[in-house]
Protein backbone atom coordinates (compact mmCIF):
# COMPACT_ATOMS: atom_id res chain seq x y z
CA UNK A 1 0.00 0.00 0.00
CA UNK A 2 3.05 2.25 0.45
CA UNK A 3 4.15 1.66 -3.14
CA UNK A 4 5.19 4.67 -5.21
CA UNK A 5 4.01 2.97 -8.42
CA UNK A 6 1.57 4.73 -10.69
CA UNK A 7 -0.86 1.83 -10.24
CA UNK A 8 -1.37 1.12 -6.54
CA UNK A 9 -3.41 -1.79 -5.13
CA UNK A 10 -6.27 0.63 -4.49
CA UNK A 11 -6.66 0.98 -8.26
CA UNK A 12 -6.87 -2.77 -8.98
CA UNK A 13 -10.71 -2.80 -8.76
CA UNK A 14 -10.76 -0.23 -11.57
CA UNK A 15 -9.26 -2.86 -13.89
CA UNK A 16 -12.74 -4.32 -14.27
CA UNK A 17 -13.66 -1.12 -16.13
CA UNK A 18 -10.94 -1.77 -18.71
CA UNK A 19 -12.14 -3.67 -21.77
CA UNK A 20 -8.70 -5.16 -22.30
CA UNK A 21 -8.75 -6.80 -18.86
CA UNK A 22 -12.35 -8.01 -19.13
CA UNK A 23 -12.08 -9.41 -22.67
CA UNK A 24 -9.05 -11.37 -21.48
CA UNK A 25 -11.57 -13.56 -19.65
CA UNK A 26 -13.59 -14.37 -22.78
CA UNK A 27 -11.60 -17.52 -23.66
CA UNK A 28 -11.41 -18.95 -20.15
CA UNK A 29 -12.40 -22.62 -20.39
CA UNK A 30 -15.30 -23.47 -18.07
CA UNK A 31 -17.39 -26.58 -17.39
CA UNK A 32 -20.54 -27.09 -15.40
CA UNK A 33 -20.88 -29.22 -12.28
CA UNK A 34 -22.83 -31.95 -14.07
CA UNK A 35 -20.09 -32.35 -16.68
CA UNK A 36 -22.49 -31.78 -19.55
CA UNK A 37 -21.01 -28.48 -20.75
CA UNK A 38 -17.44 -27.55 -21.60
CA UNK A 39 -16.96 -24.25 -23.40
CA UNK A 40 -15.51 -20.76 -23.09
CA UNK A 41 -16.76 -18.22 -20.60
CA UNK A 42 -17.85 -16.00 -23.49
CA UNK A 43 -19.91 -18.78 -25.09
CA UNK A 44 -21.39 -19.74 -21.72
CA UNK A 45 -22.65 -16.23 -21.05
CA UNK A 46 -23.87 -15.79 -24.61
CA UNK A 47 -25.63 -19.11 -25.24
CA UNK A 48 -26.09 -20.93 -21.94
CA UNK A 49 -26.79 -18.19 -19.41
CA UNK A 50 -30.48 -18.12 -18.42
CA UNK A 51 -31.79 -14.58 -18.13
CA UNK A 52 -35.21 -13.45 -16.87
CA UNK A 53 -38.20 -14.06 -19.14
CA UNK A 54 -38.51 -10.41 -20.13
CA UNK A 55 -34.84 -10.30 -21.08
CA UNK A 56 -35.22 -13.41 -23.26
CA UNK A 57 -38.29 -11.88 -24.91
CA UNK A 58 -36.41 -8.65 -25.68
CA UNK A 59 -33.44 -10.59 -27.06
CA UNK A 60 -35.76 -12.67 -29.26
CA UNK A 61 -37.32 -9.55 -30.73
CA UNK A 62 -33.91 -7.92 -31.16
CA UNK A 63 -32.52 -10.99 -32.93
CA UNK A 64 -35.27 -10.74 -35.53
CA UNK A 65 -33.97 -7.42 -36.79
CA UNK A 66 -30.23 -7.52 -36.19
CA UNK A 67 -27.66 -8.72 -38.68
CA UNK A 68 -25.58 -11.78 -37.97
CA UNK A 69 -22.20 -10.90 -36.50
CA UNK A 70 -19.09 -12.55 -37.81
CA UNK A 71 -17.60 -14.88 -35.20
CA UNK A 72 -14.17 -13.80 -34.01
CA UNK A 73 -11.23 -15.53 -32.47
CA UNK A 74 -9.42 -14.20 -29.42
CA UNK A 75 -6.83 -12.57 -31.68
CA UNK A 76 -9.49 -10.86 -33.81
CA UNK A 77 -11.32 -9.17 -30.91
CA UNK A 78 -10.40 -5.52 -30.49
CA UNK A 79 -11.01 -4.77 -26.79
CA UNK A 80 -11.55 -1.09 -27.51
CA UNK A 81 -13.79 -1.57 -30.55
CA UNK A 82 -16.32 -4.17 -29.39
CA UNK A 83 -19.47 -5.16 -31.19
CA UNK A 84 -22.78 -4.76 -29.39
CA UNK A 85 -22.86 -8.46 -28.53
CA UNK A 86 -19.29 -8.42 -27.20
CA UNK A 87 -20.01 -5.29 -25.19
CA UNK A 88 -23.07 -6.98 -23.65
CA UNK A 89 -20.94 -9.96 -22.63
CA UNK A 90 -18.36 -7.63 -21.10
CA UNK A 91 -21.15 -5.93 -19.15
CA UNK A 92 -22.36 -9.30 -17.85
CA UNK A 93 -18.85 -10.12 -16.66
CA UNK A 94 -18.62 -6.79 -14.84
CA UNK A 95 -21.92 -7.54 -13.11
CA UNK A 96 -20.81 -11.03 -12.07
CA UNK A 97 -17.19 -10.31 -11.10
CA UNK A 98 -16.10 -7.83 -8.45
CA UNK A 99 -12.63 -6.95 -7.14
CA UNK A 100 -12.20 -5.07 -3.87
CA UNK A 101 -9.24 -4.02 -1.73
CA UNK A 102 -9.18 -3.67 2.04
CA UNK A 103 -7.52 -0.30 2.69
CA UNK A 104 -6.25 -1.36 6.12
CA UNK A 105 -4.82 -4.79 5.33
CA UNK A 106 -4.23 -4.49 1.59
CA UNK A 107 -5.97 -7.83 1.01
CA UNK A 108 -7.50 -8.15 -2.46
CA UNK A 109 -10.86 -9.94 -2.55
CA UNK A 110 -12.42 -11.38 -5.70
CA UNK A 111 -16.09 -12.37 -5.76
CA UNK A 112 -17.80 -14.12 -8.66
CA UNK A 113 -21.41 -15.04 -9.33
CA UNK A 114 -22.55 -17.60 -11.90
CA UNK A 115 -25.55 -19.83 -12.44
CA UNK A 116 -23.41 -22.95 -12.00
CA UNK A 117 -21.32 -23.44 -8.82
CA UNK A 118 -18.33 -25.07 -10.55
CA UNK A 119 -18.19 -22.37 -13.23
CA UNK A 120 -18.29 -19.84 -10.40
CA UNK A 121 -15.13 -21.35 -8.87
CA UNK A 122 -13.34 -21.71 -12.22
CA UNK A 123 -13.96 -18.07 -13.12
CA UNK A 124 -12.83 -16.93 -9.66
CA UNK A 125 -9.54 -18.82 -10.05
CA UNK A 126 -9.11 -17.43 -13.59
CA UNK A 127 -9.70 -13.84 -12.48
CA UNK A 128 -7.15 -14.37 -9.68
CA UNK A 129 -4.56 -15.64 -12.16
CA UNK A 130 -5.43 -12.88 -14.63
CA UNK A 131 -4.92 -10.22 -11.97
CA UNK A 132 -1.65 -11.78 -10.79
CA UNK A 133 -0.32 -11.80 -14.36
CA UNK A 134 -1.28 -8.15 -14.80
CA UNK A 135 0.44 -7.13 -11.56
CA UNK A 136 3.55 -9.17 -12.41
CA UNK A 137 3.80 -7.73 -15.93
CA UNK A 138 3.37 -4.20 -14.60
CA UNK A 139 5.88 -4.55 -11.76
CA UNK A 140 8.54 -6.17 -13.97
CA UNK A 141 7.99 -4.17 -17.17
CA UNK A 142 10.95 -1.79 -16.59
CA UNK A 143 13.28 -4.61 -15.52
CA UNK A 144 12.27 -6.78 -18.51
CA UNK A 145 12.88 -3.85 -20.86
CA UNK A 146 16.36 -3.38 -19.38
CA UNK A 147 17.04 -7.12 -19.66
CA UNK A 148 16.08 -7.15 -23.34
CA UNK A 149 18.24 -4.07 -23.95
CA UNK A 150 21.32 -5.59 -22.33
CA UNK A 151 20.65 -8.91 -24.09
CA UNK A 152 20.93 -7.11 -27.43
CA UNK A 153 24.10 -5.32 -26.36
CA UNK A 154 25.66 -8.53 -25.08
CA UNK A 155 24.87 -10.35 -28.31
CA UNK A 156 26.44 -7.56 -30.39
CA UNK A 157 29.50 -7.36 -28.12
CA UNK A 158 30.02 -11.11 -28.31
CA UNK A 159 29.73 -11.06 -32.09
CA UNK A 160 32.29 -8.25 -32.36
CA UNK A 161 34.67 -10.12 -30.05
CA UNK A 162 34.30 -13.35 -32.03
CA UNK A 163 34.95 -11.48 -35.31
CA UNK A 164 38.22 -9.95 -34.04
CA UNK A 165 39.28 -13.25 -32.45
CA UNK A 166 38.83 -15.13 -35.75
CA UNK A 167 40.82 -12.46 -37.63
CA UNK A 168 43.62 -12.69 -35.06
CA UNK A 169 43.63 -16.49 -35.30
CA UNK A 170 43.75 -16.54 -39.09
CA UNK A 171 46.56 -13.95 -39.22
CA UNK A 172 48.51 -15.79 -36.53
CA UNK A 173 48.17 -19.15 -38.30
CA UNK A 174 49.16 -17.67 -41.67
CA UNK A 175 52.35 -16.12 -40.27
CA UNK A 176 53.55 -18.78 -37.84
CA UNK A 177 57.09 -18.93 -39.22
CA UNK A 178 57.21 -15.36 -40.47
CA UNK A 179 59.15 -12.77 -38.49
CA UNK A 180 58.15 -9.41 -39.87
CA UNK A 181 57.69 -6.23 -37.92
CA UNK A 182 54.52 -5.31 -39.82
CA UNK A 183 52.98 -8.69 -39.04
CA UNK A 184 53.92 -8.38 -35.36
CA UNK A 185 52.35 -4.92 -35.20
CA UNK A 186 49.19 -6.16 -36.87
CA UNK A 187 48.98 -9.11 -34.49
CA UNK A 188 49.51 -6.80 -31.55
CA UNK A 189 46.79 -4.48 -32.85
CA UNK A 190 44.37 -7.39 -33.25
CA UNK A 191 45.30 -8.69 -29.81
CA UNK A 192 44.64 -5.31 -28.18
CA UNK A 193 41.37 -4.91 -30.05
CA UNK A 194 40.39 -8.43 -29.06
CA UNK A 195 41.12 -7.66 -25.41
CA UNK A 196 39.03 -4.47 -25.56
CA UNK A 197 36.14 -6.35 -27.16
CA UNK A 198 36.38 -9.06 -24.54
CA UNK A 199 36.41 -6.52 -21.69
CA UNK A 200 33.37 -4.77 -23.19
CA UNK A 201 31.54 -8.08 -23.56
CA UNK A 202 32.38 -9.06 -19.98
CA UNK A 203 31.13 -5.72 -18.63
CA UNK A 204 27.88 -5.87 -20.60
CA UNK A 205 27.35 -9.50 -19.61
CA UNK A 206 27.70 -8.47 -15.96
CA UNK A 207 25.02 -5.82 -16.47
CA UNK A 208 22.88 -8.42 -18.24
CA UNK A 209 23.03 -10.75 -15.26
CA UNK A 210 22.19 -7.87 -12.94
CA UNK A 211 19.17 -6.97 -15.09
CA UNK A 212 18.08 -10.61 -15.05
CA UNK A 213 18.29 -10.65 -11.27
CA UNK A 214 16.29 -7.40 -11.17
CA UNK A 215 13.42 -9.08 -13.03
CA UNK A 216 13.29 -11.78 -10.38
CA UNK A 217 13.62 -9.20 -7.61
CA UNK A 218 10.67 -7.15 -8.92
CA UNK A 219 8.46 -10.20 -9.45
CA UNK A 220 5.86 -10.01 -6.66
CA UNK A 221 4.99 -13.00 -4.50
CA UNK A 222 1.31 -13.82 -4.03
CA UNK A 223 -0.36 -15.63 -1.16
CA UNK A 224 -3.88 -17.00 -1.38
CA UNK A 225 -5.46 -16.43 2.04
CA UNK A 226 -8.75 -18.08 1.08
CA UNK A 227 -8.99 -20.14 -2.07
CA UNK A 228 -12.10 -20.17 -4.23
CA UNK A 229 -14.39 -23.10 -3.44
CA UNK A 230 -17.46 -24.52 -5.15
CA UNK A 231 -20.42 -22.88 -3.36
CA UNK A 232 -22.95 -25.20 -1.75
CA UNK A 233 -25.83 -22.77 -1.39
CA UNK A 234 -26.91 -20.30 -4.05
CA UNK A 235 -26.49 -16.60 -3.34
CA UNK A 236 -29.86 -15.90 -4.88
CA UNK A 237 -32.71 -15.76 -5.39
CA UNK A 238 -33.64 -16.03 -1.72
CA UNK A 239 -36.32 -18.72 -1.84
CA UNK A 240 -37.60 -18.22 1.70
CA UNK A 241 -37.97 -14.49 1.16
CA UNK A 242 -39.70 -15.14 -2.17
CA UNK A 243 -42.12 -17.61 -0.56
CA UNK A 244 -42.82 -15.20 2.31
CA UNK A 245 -43.56 -12.36 -0.12
CA UNK A 246 -45.84 -14.61 -2.18
CA UNK A 247 -47.70 -15.70 0.96
CA UNK A 248 -48.05 -12.10 2.05
CA UNK A 249 -49.41 -11.03 -1.33
CA UNK A 250 -51.72 -14.05 -1.47
CA UNK A 251 -53.03 -13.13 2.00
CA UNK A 252 -53.73 -9.56 0.94
CA UNK A 253 -55.49 -10.65 -2.26
CA UNK A 254 -57.55 -13.25 -0.37
CA UNK A 255 -58.50 -10.73 2.32
CA UNK A 256 -59.58 -8.18 -0.29
CA UNK A 257 -61.61 -10.85 -2.05
CA UNK A 258 -63.36 -11.85 1.19
CA UNK A 259 -63.97 -8.23 2.20
CA UNK A 260 -65.42 -7.55 -1.23
CA UNK A 261 -67.90 -10.42 -0.83
CA UNK A 262 -68.92 -9.15 2.63
CA UNK A 263 -69.42 -5.64 1.33
CA UNK A 264 -71.58 -6.83 -1.57
CA UNK A 265 -73.63 -9.08 0.75
CA UNK A 266 -74.36 -6.14 3.07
Amino acid sequence: MQSSDAITPLLYPDLMEDNGFVTGLFNVQVKDKKGQLTTTYHDYLKNHHQGPWWSRAMNWVENLFKKDEVSKTKEDIDPYNLTKSENNIAGMIRNDVSVSVNKKTGVISIEVEAQDPLICKIVADSVTEHLQNFITDYRTSKARTDFEYYSGLAQDAKQEYETVRRKYGRLSDANTNVSMKSVELMLESYENDMQLKFNAYTAINTQLQAAKAKVQENTPAFTILKGASVPIRPAGPKRMIFVAIMLFLAGIVTSLYIIRDLIFKE
